[in-house]
């Protein structure tokens, strides 16, 4: 069972940066593909950035693409989502998720049910 962790959130200002994690003190995320997703109110949850398993792969929402950039620790068990330049329009709930076992490829990086693991989400709010 992985339990994942997520931390770093908070209130800023449009254009500052923030930097997230997601970590799990009782599993490990090794070859885990990963993926950040975001609520915001009103909305469904969408995809954010995913990587892959072996940290070689990355992709991102083309709302994010250019500001945001997403990376893994694999010896802390961790992975992170640098967010620059936010915006306003950032302001959500953000989910980390993992896939549901080792190596697993998700068919579809950016669909939420090819994840099985997730945290409780960390909020995120920009103003402007």
């Amino acid at each position: 069972q992985v339990q994942l962790i997520e931390s770093g959130g908070g209130l800023v200002q449009s254009g500052d940066s923030l930097r997230l994690s997601c970590t799990t003190s009782v599993h490990t995320i090794r070859r885990y593909a990963m993926a950040w997703f975001r609520q915001a109110p009103g909305k469904e949850r969408e995809f954010v950035a995913a990587i892959g398993w072996s940290g070689g792969s990355r992709y991102f929402a083309d709302s994010v693409k250019g500001r945001f950039s997403i990376s893994r620790d694999d010896d802390k068990s961790a992975m992170y989502l640098q967010m620059n330049r936010l915006y306003v329009e950032d302001t959500a709930v953000y989910f980390c998720a993992a896939a549901a076992s080792p190596e697993r490829v998700p068919l579809c990086t950016y669909c939420d049910y090819e994840y099985y693991y997730w945290g409780q989400g960390t909020q995120v709010t920009v103003s402007s």
